[in-house]
Formats: C-alpha cells, sequence, structure tokens
C-alpha cells in the first residue's frame, strides 16, 4: 500500500522523532530478515531522512568530537552511510521505548539515552528491503511530487517508448516514468479526469505539453477576461494527466497524520477522501500485471440511448397510468 505520499511522511516521521536524538552502537538486524546487514557500528551519530518517489533514504551521520585526543574507535564508522529503505506492502518506520519495540522489527538503531530508544524499520510481511550504502535506483525516474518538471519532461520525451503502447492504467504503474505512483493514486487520478483505464496510454498523453503551461502561474488582479476562454483555461487545467500526478499526491501528503497508516486501526480521514479506490459503486478488474484496477463504470454510447428510451417510456406509462386513474 506504501506509495509516493505514504514514503515521504515517514521520512518526516523520522526527521521530526529523531531531531537532536543521538545514536550510538551498531545497527541490528532481526533474524528472520533476509535483508543485508548494515555494517555501520559508531559512537555517537545522528539519523536524517528524505524520499524520492517510492523510496526512502536515511542517513547516518557520525558526530565529530571536539577533543582532538580523541581518535575514533576501531571499527567504528567515521563516514556518513545512507541506507536506501523500499517499503513493499507493509513497510514503516517507528520509534519506541526499547522494550517496546514493535514484534516485525527488522531494522533496528538504538539511541545513545537512558532508557534507550529505538528507531525501527517494521515490516510485517516482509517484502521491503533496504540496501546499506546505497543509492536511489537508476531506473526510477524522478519524484511525481518534488521533481514535477524533471517528472513531465522526462515522461513527454519518451513517448515513443513502447512502454506507452500500454493501458494507462497499466503505465502508470512503471516506476520508470512515475516515480510514486501506486494502486490506489491511479484509480483517484483516472477517476478525476474521468478517463477510461485501458486505453493506450500514449492515446491520453500525447496531447499534453513537455512544459506545464500553468505552473507558477500568478493570478492577475482586475484582468477583464471573456467567460468562454475562462471555461476553456479551466478545462485545460484539470484534464492534464501529469499535473494530477503531481497535485493528488500532494493532497494526502497535506492530511499529514490524518492518512494512511499501516498501524492505525481508523484511518478514516484518508478512507473519506477517496473517491473511486475501494469505494462503493466503483467497478474492479484485475490488469495484465495482476493489480487490481478500481475504476467508474463508463456506459457506452448505444447503452445510454437504450437507457433513455427505457425512461422515456417509463415516463410515459406513468402519465397513461395517471390519465386513467383520474
Amino acid at each position: 500500500m506504501p506509495e509516493g505520499p505514504e514514503l515521504h511522511l515517514a521520512s518526516l516521521y523520522v526527521n521530526k522523532m529523531c531531531n537532536g536524538v543521538v545514536f550510538t552502537g551498531p545497527v541490528r538486524k532481526s533474524d528472520v530478515s533476509k535483508s543485508p546487514d548494515v555494517p555501520f557500528t559508531c559512537e555517537a551519530y545522528r539519523i536524517t531522512a528524505t524520499s524520492r518517489g517510492k523510496e526512502v533514504k536515511l542517513t547516518l551521520t557520525p558526530i565529530k568530537s571536539d577533543d582532538p585526543k580523541q581518535r575514533v574507535k576501531s571499527g567504528h564508522a567515521d563516514q556518513p552511510m545512507a541506507v536506501v529503505f523500499r517499503f513493499g506492502m507493509s513497510g514503516y518506520f517507528r520509534f519506541t521505548k526499547e522494550e517496546e519495540l514493535p514484534k516485525h522489527a527488522h531494522l533496528r538503531f538504538y539511541s545513545k539515552e537512558k532508557p534507550c530508544r529505538v528507531l525501527s524499520y517494521v515490516d510485517a510481511r516482509r517484502f521491503g528491503s533496504w540496501e546499506p550504502n546505497g543509492t536511489w535506483q537508476p531506473e526510477r525516474g524522478p519524484c511525481i511530487m518534488f521533481e514535477y518538471n524533471s517528472f513531465r519532461e522526462n515522461v513527454m520525451s519518451h513517448l515513443t517508448d513502447r512502454a506507452f503502447d500500454r493501458p494507462i492504467c497499466e503505465v502508470l504503474l512503471n516506476q520508470k516514468y512515475f516515480n510514486g505512483i501506486g494502486n490506489y493514486l491511479r484509480a483517484e487520478i483516472l477517476f478525476r479526469l474521468n478517463i477510461p483505464p485501458f486505453v493506450p496510454a500514449r492515446t491520453v498523453l500525447e496531447g499534453l505539453e513537455s512544459q506545464d503551461l500553468f505552473d507558477n502561474e500568478k493570478p492577475v488582479k482586475n484582468e477583464i477576461t471573456d467567460t468562454k476562454t475562462k471555461k476553456k483555461r479551466m478545462k485545460e487545467e484539470t484534464a492534464d494527466l501529469l499535473r494530477l500526478c503531481h497535485s493528488v499526491p500532494l493532497e494526502v501528503v497535506n492530511l499529514g497524520g490524518k492518512g494512511y497508516d499501516p498501524e492505525k486501526a481508523d484511518y478514516s480521514d484518508f478512507e473519506a477522501w477517496l473517491q473511486c479506490y475501494y469505494v462503493d459503486g466503483m467497478k474492479s478488474l484485475r490488469d495484465h500485471n495482476g493489480r487490481t484496477m478500481w475504476f467508474k463504470i463508463q456506459s457506452h454510447p448505444r447503452q445510454k440511448r437504450e437507457q433513455r428510451k427505457k425512461m422515456t417510456m417509463i415516463t410515459q406509462t406513468r402519465k397513461r397510468w395517471r390519465g386513467v386513474a383520474q
């Protein structure tokens, strides 16, 4: 479930909870995890986090002593290390007391204080992973939220790629171009634009501009605009798929702690925000990758004509019955 917004919220959580906290000792891994050990041991270090699409990077930075006589202990790190996380289906971070360590805490960072506290990477399904001395995966495109212009240019400059022959709902999960989009975001974006999920992606995207013509535009006060022109412009602004790939995830980020959280029993605010994904009245089908796609049922023009005929017949019948009753 974690997508771009959840990964970014996880980085904000780490930065908030670990601000001013000094960590110490080795990074410890659970016995059941198949991810690699993190070869980092330090007498005193700090932790900061950043996110990019569907990845989070923790940076472990040793604290250098002001005392020139105090040397770094043998085997202890004297340079920062980056650990890059991919959350899989259920990964997240928690900062707790040592005695309240979560059950599925598979990587743990211990604070230098008493009582000790622990930053843990928790993953019940163990689909997530981490990479010590890691970097952002090069095959992933720019972040949909925080590298918008680069993301947009990357998509528009590669529309001849065979990947865009596929249905738009499948292409939206291609992290080479849509780094941060996942199952619920694609459903919400396509629903808002009333785009059928299984039309070819190129058909949807080829009419868009490489640069967002409306991005960062400041409205001019007392501007006299023709009503028809204004309506056309509003339609163009709201019909841009790439813009919604940027703005819709930011709406989830703005929910803050009210958004999706795998540990919370109640995330009603997030459910209230959803308009399509797992919403009553929506249809669901599996795409060619086996992922469930939620979408609005689209009526074929012939079906719409038949429905209008039926409604006309029903109305006429009701009128005749009223005449008989009178």
